[in-house]
Protein backbone atom coordinates (compact mmCIF):
# COMPACT_ATOMS: atom_id res chain seq x y z
CA UNK A 1 0.00 0.00 0.00
CA UNK A 2 2.74 2.63 1.10
CA UNK A 3 4.77 1.63 -2.14
CA UNK A 4 2.06 2.21 -4.62
CA UNK A 5 1.16 5.44 -2.58
CA UNK A 6 4.63 6.69 -2.52
CA UNK A 7 5.04 5.57 -6.79
CA UNK A 8 1.70 7.86 -7.24
CA UNK A 9 2.95 10.69 -5.28
CA UNK A 10 6.05 10.73 -7.42
CA UNK A 11 4.15 11.16 -10.69
CA UNK A 12 2.03 13.51 -8.91
CA UNK A 13 5.47 15.84 -8.46
CA UNK A 14 6.89 15.24 -11.65
CA UNK A 15 9.52 18.90 -11.66
CA UNK A 16 10.78 18.08 -8.03
CA UNK A 17 10.91 13.94 -8.56
CA UNK A 18 12.92 14.84 -12.15
CA UNK A 19 15.23 17.42 -10.36
CA UNK A 20 16.18 15.25 -7.42
CA UNK A 21 16.73 12.31 -10.11
CA UNK A 22 19.04 14.65 -12.11
CA UNK A 23 20.99 15.61 -9.15
CA UNK A 24 21.66 12.06 -8.02
CA UNK A 25 22.24 10.80 -11.24
CA UNK A 26 24.89 13.38 -12.08
CA UNK A 27 26.59 12.63 -8.66
CA UNK A 28 26.18 8.53 -9.50
CA UNK A 29 27.74 9.15 -13.13
CA UNK A 30 30.55 11.29 -12.05
CA UNK A 31 31.67 8.66 -9.04
CA UNK A 32 31.13 5.97 -11.12
CA UNK A 33 32.79 7.25 -14.25
CA UNK A 34 36.14 8.76 -12.19
CA UNK A 35 36.37 5.87 -10.36
CA UNK A 36 36.41 3.42 -13.30
CA UNK A 37 39.26 5.26 -14.85
CA UNK A 38 41.38 5.73 -11.51
CA UNK A 39 40.70 1.84 -11.03
CA UNK A 40 41.85 0.68 -14.62
CA UNK A 41 45.17 2.88 -14.31
CA UNK A 42 45.46 1.29 -10.37
CA UNK A 43 45.12 -2.14 -12.33
CA UNK A 44 47.56 -1.66 -14.99
CA UNK A 45 50.19 0.25 -12.22
CA UNK A 46 49.96 -3.29 -9.84
CA UNK A 47 50.40 -5.61 -13.09
CA UNK A 48 53.29 -3.87 -14.05
CA UNK A 49 55.22 -3.40 -11.18
CA UNK A 50 54.43 -6.80 -9.14
CA UNK A 51 55.06 -9.14 -12.43
CA UNK A 52 57.84 -7.20 -13.62
CA UNK A 53 59.91 -5.18 -10.62
CA UNK A 54 58.33 -5.12 -6.77
CA UNK A 55 56.73 -8.29 -6.28
CA UNK A 56 53.93 -8.50 -3.65
CA UNK A 57 56.06 -7.33 -1.28
CA UNK A 58 59.73 -5.55 -0.11
CA UNK A 59 61.89 -5.53 2.74
CA UNK A 60 64.69 -3.25 3.30
CA UNK A 61 66.23 -1.23 6.29
CA UNK A 62 63.62 0.79 8.10
CA UNK A 63 63.87 4.44 8.30
CA UNK A 64 62.16 8.05 8.76
CA UNK A 65 61.93 8.32 4.91
CA UNK A 66 60.49 5.87 3.43
CA UNK A 67 61.80 4.27 0.33
CA UNK A 68 61.55 2.60 -3.55
CA UNK A 69 63.53 0.20 -5.12
CA UNK A 70 65.86 3.42 -6.18
CA UNK A 71 65.80 5.93 -3.98
CA UNK A 72 63.80 8.08 -1.48
CA UNK A 73 60.01 8.56 -2.04
CA UNK A 74 60.70 12.30 -1.05
CA UNK A 75 61.68 14.19 -4.35
CA UNK A 76 63.16 16.69 -2.50
CA UNK A 77 65.79 14.79 -1.10
CA UNK A 78 65.99 11.74 -3.22
CA UNK A 79 68.88 12.72 -5.45
CA UNK A 80 71.31 13.31 -2.31
CA UNK A 81 69.41 10.22 -0.49
CA UNK A 82 71.35 6.92 -0.35
CA UNK A 83 69.99 3.64 -0.25
CA UNK A 84 71.24 1.80 3.58
CA UNK A 85 72.81 -1.41 3.29
CA UNK A 86 69.79 -4.35 4.76
CA UNK A 87 71.48 -5.58 7.75
CA UNK A 88 71.21 -8.90 9.49
CA UNK A 89 70.64 -10.76 5.74
CA UNK A 90 71.04 -14.11 5.95
CA UNK A 91 68.68 -14.01 9.04
CA UNK A 92 66.16 -12.03 7.90
CA UNK A 93 66.12 -14.06 4.75
CA UNK A 94 65.92 -17.56 7.18
CA UNK A 95 62.53 -15.49 8.32
CA UNK A 96 60.78 -14.62 5.60
CA UNK A 97 61.51 -18.04 3.75
CA UNK A 98 59.63 -19.90 6.95
CA UNK A 99 56.42 -17.49 6.67
CA UNK A 100 53.36 -19.50 4.94
CA UNK A 101 52.07 -17.83 1.51
CA UNK A 102 55.63 -17.08 0.50
CA UNK A 103 56.00 -18.31 -3.46
CA UNK A 104 59.55 -17.18 -4.12
CA UNK A 105 62.29 -14.53 -2.73
CA UNK A 106 64.89 -12.73 -4.50
CA UNK A 107 67.49 -9.97 -3.70
CA UNK A 108 68.55 -6.61 -5.34
CA UNK A 109 70.99 -4.23 -4.71
CA UNK A 110 70.34 -0.67 -6.11
CA UNK A 111 72.06 2.34 -7.48
CA UNK A 112 72.00 4.81 -10.40
CA UNK A 113 75.27 5.68 -12.78
CA UNK A 114 75.77 7.43 -16.16
CA UNK A 115 75.85 4.65 -18.86
CA UNK A 116 78.25 5.50 -22.06
CA UNK A 117 77.18 3.20 -24.57
CA UNK A 118 77.72 3.22 -28.61
CA UNK A 119 78.58 7.12 -27.65
CA UNK A 120 75.07 8.11 -25.95
CA UNK A 121 75.32 8.76 -22.71
CA UNK A 122 72.27 8.41 -20.38
CA UNK A 123 71.03 8.24 -16.80
CA UNK A 124 70.37 4.41 -15.87
CA UNK A 125 68.51 2.97 -12.52
CA UNK A 126 70.95 -0.11 -11.52
CA UNK A 127 69.53 -3.62 -10.27
CA UNK A 128 71.85 -5.95 -9.34
CA UNK A 129 70.33 -8.98 -8.89
CA UNK A 130 70.65 -12.63 -7.28
CA UNK A 131 70.29 -14.12 -10.89
CA UNK A 132 69.61 -17.35 -9.77
CA UNK A 133 66.24 -16.23 -8.24
CA UNK A 134 65.18 -12.87 -9.54
CA UNK A 135 64.01 -13.62 -13.47
CA UNK A 136 61.87 -16.97 -13.01
CA UNK A 137 60.07 -14.56 -10.21
CA UNK A 138 59.22 -11.95 -12.78
CA UNK A 139 56.97 -13.60 -15.81
CA UNK A 140 56.61 -9.81 -16.73
CA UNK A 141 60.20 -9.51 -18.20
CA UNK A 142 60.57 -10.37 -21.41
CA UNK A 143 63.53 -11.70 -23.40
CA UNK A 144 63.87 -10.08 -27.37
CA UNK A 145 67.60 -10.67 -27.78
CA UNK A 146 70.51 -12.57 -26.48
CA UNK A 147 70.17 -13.90 -23.54
CA UNK A 148 69.43 -13.50 -19.35
CA UNK A 149 72.84 -13.41 -17.19
CA UNK A 150 73.92 -16.37 -15.67
CA UNK A 151 74.78 -17.12 -12.25
CA UNK A 152 78.74 -15.47 -11.52
CA UNK A 153 78.44 -13.96 -14.97
CA UNK A 154 80.34 -10.03 -15.35
CA UNK A 155 77.34 -8.65 -17.81
CA UNK A 156 74.56 -6.09 -18.45
CA UNK A 157 70.88 -6.42 -19.80
CA UNK A 158 69.44 -2.79 -21.14
CA UNK A 159 65.43 -2.19 -22.10
CA UNK A 160 64.27 -2.53 -25.61
CA UNK A 161 63.12 1.08 -25.50
CA UNK A 162 67.01 1.98 -24.45
CA UNK A 163 68.00 -0.07 -27.38
CA UNK A 164 65.65 2.17 -29.48
CA UNK A 165 66.77 5.51 -28.43
CA UNK A 166 70.30 4.27 -28.54
CA UNK A 167 69.70 3.30 -32.40
CA UNK A 168 67.50 6.41 -33.27
CA UNK A 169 71.00 8.52 -32.41
CA UNK A 170 73.39 6.14 -33.92
CA UNK A 171 71.70 4.63 -36.89
CA UNK A 172 72.87 1.03 -35.05
CA UNK A 173 71.10 -1.44 -33.00
CA UNK A 174 73.25 -2.17 -30.17
CA UNK A 175 74.76 -6.29 -30.55
CA UNK A 176 75.71 -8.53 -27.75
CA UNK A 177 78.71 -8.08 -26.21
CA UNK A 178 78.88 -4.20 -27.04
CA UNK A 179 81.01 -2.50 -24.00
CA UNK A 180 78.62 -0.55 -21.33
CA UNK A 181 80.92 1.96 -19.53
CA UNK A 182 79.19 2.74 -15.94
CA UNK A 183 80.05 5.85 -13.96
CA UNK A 184 79.03 6.85 -10.87
CA UNK A 185 80.10 9.14 -8.06
CA UNK A 186 80.05 8.93 -4.25
CA UNK A 187 81.79 10.26 -1.43
CA UNK A 188 83.93 12.56 -3.81
CA UNK A 189 85.08 9.71 -5.93
CA UNK A 190 84.44 8.63 -9.21
CA UNK A 191 83.86 4.69 -10.00
CA UNK A 192 84.27 3.52 -13.29
CA UNK A 193 82.66 -0.34 -14.34
CA UNK A 194 83.14 -1.55 -18.00
CA UNK A 195 80.25 -4.51 -18.60
CA UNK A 196 79.40 -6.89 -21.60
CA UNK A 197 75.81 -6.49 -23.04
CA UNK A 198 74.54 -10.06 -22.95
CA UNK A 199 70.33 -9.23 -23.61
CA UNK A 200 67.79 -6.99 -24.82
CA UNK A 201 64.62 -7.80 -23.01
CA UNK A 202 61.46 -5.60 -22.44
CA UNK A 203 58.52 -5.38 -19.65
CA UNK A 204 55.31 -6.70 -20.83
CA UNK A 205 53.51 -3.84 -19.37
CA UNK A 206 56.21 -1.06 -18.55
CA UNK A 207 55.34 1.60 -15.44
CA UNK A 208 57.02 5.00 -15.58
CA UNK A 209 60.81 4.72 -15.22
CA UNK A 210 61.06 1.48 -15.88
CA UNK A 211 62.63 1.57 -19.45
CA UNK A 212 65.37 3.29 -17.62
CA UNK A 213 66.47 0.04 -15.73
CA UNK A 214 69.65 -1.68 -16.67
CA UNK A 215 69.80 -5.56 -15.37
CA UNK A 216 73.43 -6.26 -13.76
CA UNK A 217 75.04 -8.57 -11.50
CA UNK A 218 75.00 -7.94 -8.36
CA UNK A 219 78.81 -7.46 -7.80
CA UNK A 220 79.21 -4.34 -10.46
CA UNK A 221 76.77 -2.58 -8.64
CA UNK A 222 78.03 -3.11 -5.30
CA UNK A 223 81.23 -1.98 -6.32
CA UNK A 224 80.06 1.61 -8.46
CA UNK A 225 78.32 2.05 -5.04
CA UNK A 226 81.45 1.26 -3.45
CA UNK A 227 79.99 -1.46 -1.19
CA UNK A 228 81.91 -4.35 0.35
CA UNK A 229 80.58 -8.02 0.43
CA UNK A 230 80.79 -9.71 3.70
CA UNK A 231 82.96 -12.51 3.85
CA UNK A 232 86.04 -14.26 4.38
CA UNK A 233 88.88 -12.50 1.99
CA UNK A 234 92.38 -14.08 1.89
CA UNK A 235 95.18 -11.78 2.23
CA UNK A 236 98.30 -12.77 0.52
CA UNK A 237 101.64 -12.29 0.80
CA UNK A 238 102.53 -9.41 -1.57
CA UNK A 239 100.25 -7.23 0.77
CA UNK A 240 101.78 -8.80 4.40
CA UNK A 241 104.78 -7.87 3.72
CA UNK A 242 104.26 -4.12 3.68
CA UNK A 243 103.37 -4.37 7.27
CA UNK A 244 107.31 -5.16 8.11
CA UNK A 245 108.35 -2.55 5.67
CA UNK A 246 109.73 1.04 7.40
CA UNK A 247 108.31 4.46 6.64
CA UNK A 248 111.39 5.09 4.02
CA UNK A 249 110.79 1.54 2.49
CA UNK A 250 107.22 2.45 1.26
CA UNK A 251 109.03 5.36 -0.84
CA UNK A 252 111.73 3.78 -1.91
CA UNK A 253 112.98 0.14 -3.70
CA UNK A 254 110.00 -1.57 -2.43
CA UNK A 255 107.52 -0.16 -4.42
CA UNK A 256 110.06 0.11 -7.45
CA UNK A 257 109.94 3.55 -7.17
CA UNK A 258 114.19 3.19 -7.29
CA UNK A 259 113.76 0.57 -9.68
CA UNK A 260 116.01 0.89 -13.04
CA UNK A 261 114.33 -1.10 -14.84
CA UNK A 262 111.98 0.02 -17.66
CA UNK A 263 107.98 0.44 -16.85
CA UNK A 264 105.58 -0.39 -18.93
CA UNK A 265 103.60 2.50 -20.62
CA UNK A 266 100.48 3.67 -19.36
CA UNK A 267 97.91 3.51 -22.38
CA UNK A 268 93.94 3.08 -23.41
CA UNK A 269 94.62 -0.33 -23.46
CA UNK A 270 95.53 -1.11 -20.04
CA UNK A 271 92.72 1.29 -18.62
CA UNK A 272 90.05 -0.48 -20.81
CA UNK A 273 91.59 -3.77 -19.00
CA UNK A 274 91.19 -2.70 -15.67
CA UNK A 275 87.68 -1.79 -16.29
CA UNK A 276 87.18 -5.38 -17.26
CA UNK A 277 89.07 -6.67 -14.63
CA UNK A 278 86.57 -8.63 -11.68
CA UNK A 279 85.93 -6.84 -8.92
CA UNK A 280 88.02 -7.76 -5.89
CA UNK A 281 85.19 -8.61 -3.65
CA UNK A 282 84.17 -11.27 -5.76
CA UNK A 283 87.18 -13.04 -4.32
CA UNK A 284 85.86 -13.57 -0.93
CA UNK A 285 83.47 -16.33 0.26
CA UNK A 286 80.08 -14.46 0.32
CA UNK A 287 77.83 -14.96 3.19
CA UNK A 288 75.14 -13.05 2.51
CA UNK A 289 76.73 -10.27 0.62
CA UNK A 290 74.97 -6.79 0.47
CA UNK A 291 71.85 -6.27 -0.23
CA UNK A 292 69.42 -3.16 -0.22
CA UNK A 293 65.91 -4.91 -0.67
CA UNK A 294 64.74 -8.68 -0.41
CA UNK A 295 61.53 -9.09 -2.72
CA UNK A 296 58.89 -11.20 -2.42
CA UNK A 297 55.72 -12.87 -4.51
CA UNK A 298 52.88 -14.10 -2.74
CA UNK A 299 50.64 -16.64 -3.70
CA UNK A 300 47.80 -16.41 -5.54
CA UNK A 301 44.83 -15.39 -3.34
CA UNK A 302 47.31 -14.18 -0.56
CA UNK A 303 46.82 -11.34 1.31
CA UNK A 304 49.54 -8.38 1.39
CA UNK A 305 48.26 -6.47 3.79
CA UNK A 306 47.79 -9.02 6.28
CA UNK A 307 50.98 -10.65 5.49
CA UNK A 308 53.16 -7.12 5.86
CA UNK A 309 51.59 -6.96 8.85
CA UNK A 310 52.94 -10.28 10.14
CA UNK A 311 55.88 -9.68 8.85
CA UNK A 312 56.52 -6.69 10.60
CA UNK A 313 56.24 -7.66 13.74
CA UNK A 314 58.96 -10.42 13.43
CA UNK A 315 61.36 -7.92 11.49
CA UNK A 316 60.74 -4.97 14.11
CA UNK A 317 64.18 -6.27 16.18
CA UNK A 318 66.09 -6.41 13.22
CA UNK A 319 65.42 -2.78 12.42
CA UNK A 320 64.06 -3.52 8.75
CA UNK A 321 60.67 -3.07 7.42
CA UNK A 322 58.58 -4.33 5.05
CA UNK A 323 56.39 -2.52 2.21
CA UNK A 324 54.01 -3.16 -0.12
CA UNK A 325 54.68 -2.99 -4.13
CA UNK A 326 52.93 0.81 -4.19
CA UNK A 327 55.85 2.04 -1.61
CA UNK A 328 58.31 -0.20 -3.26
CA UNK A 329 57.61 1.66 -7.38
CA UNK A 330 57.69 4.99 -5.80
CA UNK A 331 56.21 8.40 -6.67
CA UNK A 332 54.34 7.58 -9.29
CA UNK A 333 52.32 4.72 -7.77
CA UNK A 334 51.81 6.70 -4.34
CA UNK A 335 50.52 10.02 -6.32
CA UNK A 336 48.11 7.93 -8.57
CA UNK A 337 46.77 6.93 -4.80
CA UNK A 338 46.45 10.22 -4.02
CA UNK A 339 44.95 11.54 -7.30
CA UNK A 340 41.88 9.18 -6.41
CA UNK A 341 42.02 10.42 -3.27
CA UNK A 342 41.53 13.87 -4.57
CA UNK A 343 39.15 12.76 -6.81
CA UNK A 344 36.60 11.66 -4.10
CA UNK A 345 37.26 14.41 -2.03
CA UNK A 346 36.02 16.34 -4.61
CA UNK A 347 32.71 14.19 -6.05
CA UNK A 348 32.42 14.47 -1.50
CA UNK A 349 31.73 18.25 -1.87
CA UNK A 350 29.43 17.56 -4.77
CA UNK A 351 27.67 15.55 -3.38
CA UNK A 352 27.38 17.94 0.06
CA UNK A 353 26.40 20.73 -2.27
CA UNK A 354 23.68 17.77 -4.10
CA UNK A 355 22.92 16.90 -0.51
CA UNK A 356 22.02 20.51 0.50
CA UNK A 357 19.93 21.08 -2.69
CA UNK A 358 17.62 17.49 -2.48
CA UNK A 359 16.86 18.78 1.30
CA UNK A 360 15.45 22.63 0.21
CA UNK A 361 13.57 20.60 -2.38
CA UNK A 362 12.04 18.11 -0.04
CA UNK A 363 11.25 20.38 2.48
CA UNK A 364 9.57 22.81 -0.16
CA UNK A 365 7.09 19.63 -1.18
CA UNK A 366 6.54 18.77 2.61
CA UNK A 367 5.24 22.39 2.93
CA UNK A 368 3.41 22.31 0.12
CA UNK A 369 1.51 18.79 0.78
CA UNK A 370 0.61 20.03 4.51
CA UNK A 371 -2.47 19.81 3.80
CA UNK A 372 -2.58 15.77 2.75
CA UNK A 373 -0.07 15.38 5.75
CA UNK A 374 -2.26 16.54 8.28
CA UNK A 375 -4.94 14.49 6.66
CA UNK A 376 -3.54 11.51 7.08
CA UNK A 377 -2.43 12.23 10.60
CA UNK A 378 -6.29 12.87 11.36
CA UNK A 379 -7.22 10.04 10.32
CA UNK A 380 -5.21 7.94 12.50
CA UNK A 381 -1.68 7.51 10.16
CA UNK A 382 1.26 7.24 12.89
CA UNK A 383 4.47 8.59 12.95
CA UNK A 384 5.80 5.46 11.32
CA UNK A 385 3.65 5.30 8.47
CA UNK A 386 4.54 9.01 7.61
CA UNK A 387 8.02 8.21 7.48
CA UNK A 388 7.72 5.25 5.58
CA UNK A 389 5.82 7.42 2.87
CA UNK A 390 8.21 9.99 2.72
CA UNK A 391 11.17 7.80 2.56
CA UNK A 392 9.91 5.17 0.32
CA UNK A 393 9.13 7.68 -2.20
CA UNK A 394 12.82 9.54 -2.07
CA UNK A 395 14.28 5.97 -2.09
CA UNK A 396 12.20 4.92 -4.97
CA UNK A 397 13.62 7.84 -6.57
CA UNK A 398 17.08 7.34 -5.74
CA UNK A 399 16.80 3.81 -7.10
CA UNK A 400 16.02 5.10 -10.18
CA UNK A 401 18.57 7.73 -10.62
CA UNK A 402 21.22 5.58 -9.48
CA UNK A 403 20.29 3.31 -11.96
CA UNK A 404 20.40 5.77 -14.37
CA UNK A 405 23.95 7.34 -13.25
CA UNK A 406 25.24 3.28 -13.79
CA UNK A 407 23.82 2.93 -16.76
CA UNK A 408 24.92 6.09 -18.33
CA UNK A 409 28.55 5.56 -17.19
CA UNK A 410 28.33 2.33 -18.31
CA UNK A 411 27.15 3.58 -22.35
CA UNK A 412 29.76 6.08 -21.77
CA UNK A 413 32.56 3.55 -21.26
CA UNK A 414 30.81 1.23 -24.10
CA UNK A 415 31.64 4.71 -26.18
CA UNK A 416 35.15 5.81 -25.30
CA UNK A 417 36.28 1.89 -25.76
CA UNK A 418 34.48 1.86 -29.56
CA UNK A 419 36.53 4.66 -30.65
CA UNK A 420 39.93 2.71 -30.84
CA UNK A 421 41.47 5.91 -29.36
CA UNK A 422 45.45 5.56 -29.77
CA UNK A 423 47.42 6.89 -27.10
CA UNK A 424 51.71 7.22 -27.87
CA UNK A 425 52.55 9.42 -24.63
CA UNK A 426 54.58 6.37 -22.73
CA UNK A 427 53.73 7.27 -18.99
CA UNK A 428 49.79 7.43 -20.21
CA UNK A 429 50.42 4.08 -22.42
CA UNK A 430 52.23 2.42 -18.72
CA UNK A 431 49.04 3.76 -16.51
CA UNK A 432 46.38 2.32 -19.19
CA UNK A 433 48.09 -0.67 -20.03
CA UNK A 434 48.32 -0.62 -23.68
CA UNK A 435 48.92 1.73 -26.79
CA UNK A 436 44.78 1.64 -27.25
CA UNK A 437 42.50 4.08 -24.45
CA UNK A 438 40.17 0.95 -23.23
CA UNK A 439 38.59 1.29 -19.80
CA UNK A 440 37.12 -2.03 -18.01
CA UNK A 441 33.91 -2.11 -16.30
CA UNK A 442 33.72 -2.92 -13.07
CA UNK A 443 30.60 -4.49 -11.68
CA UNK A 444 31.61 -4.24 -7.91
CA UNK A 445 32.41 -0.38 -8.51
CA UNK A 446 28.77 -0.46 -10.01
CA UNK A 447 26.75 -1.73 -6.99
CA UNK A 448 28.84 0.50 -4.94
CA UNK A 449 27.67 3.56 -6.87
CA UNK A 450 23.92 2.65 -6.86
CA UNK A 451 24.16 2.32 -3.31
CA UNK A 452 25.75 5.74 -3.13
CA UNK A 453 22.84 7.31 -4.61
CA UNK A 454 20.74 5.25 -2.22
CA UNK A 455 22.61 6.74 0.80
CA UNK A 456 22.96 10.25 -0.47
CA UNK A 457 19.05 9.76 -0.98
CA UNK A 458 18.64 8.77 3.11
CA UNK A 459 20.57 11.10 3.93
CA UNK A 460 18.83 13.96 1.94
CA UNK A 461 15.65 12.56 3.46
CA UNK A 462 16.10 12.54 7.33
CA UNK A 463 15.72 16.28 7.99
CA UNK A 464 12.06 16.91 5.49
CA UNK A 465 10.80 13.53 7.22
CA UNK A 466 10.82 14.94 10.28
CA UNK A 467 8.82 18.15 9.04
CA UNK A 468 6.90 16.13 7.94
CA UNK A 469 6.23 14.04 11.09
CA UNK A 470 5.49 17.37 13.26
CA UNK A 471 2.24 18.57 10.96
CA UNK A 472 -0.60 18.39 12.87
CA UNK A 473 -4.30 17.39 12.01
CA UNK A 474 -5.07 21.45 12.64
CA UNK A 475 -2.44 22.22 9.95
CA UNK A 476 -5.36 20.63 7.59
CA UNK A 477 -8.12 22.33 9.18
CA UNK A 478 -6.29 25.89 8.55
CA UNK A 479 -5.62 24.98 4.80
CA UNK A 480 -9.18 24.19 4.01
Amino acid sequence: MVFFLALRNITRNKKNSAVIALLIAIITFLFFIGNSVTGNINRSLRLAYIESLTGDVVVGKAGDVTMNLFGANTPIIDEFFTLPVLPAHDRIMEIVAAQAGVAGITGQVSGRAVLDMMGVRDQALLSGVDISTYFPLFPGIILEEGRFLQPGETGAMITLERARRIENRTGEFPAMGTPLLLTSGRDMVVRIREVPLVGIFRYQNPGPFMNDIVILDPQTVRALNALQVAGHVEVGEDATHLLGLDFDDIFGGAFGFGDTEPQEEFSADILQAFLREPVAEETGEETGGDWNFIIMRLESGRSATAFITSLNRLLEPYGVAAVNWRIAAGISAIMMLLIQALYNAGILLVSIAGVITVINILLIAVFRRTKEIGTLRAIGASDKYIRSLILSENLLIAMFAGLAGVSGGFLFLHWINSLNFHVYNDLIVSMLGGTVLRIDFFPPLAVLSFFIAVILAFVASLYPVEAAVRIEPMAAVRRG
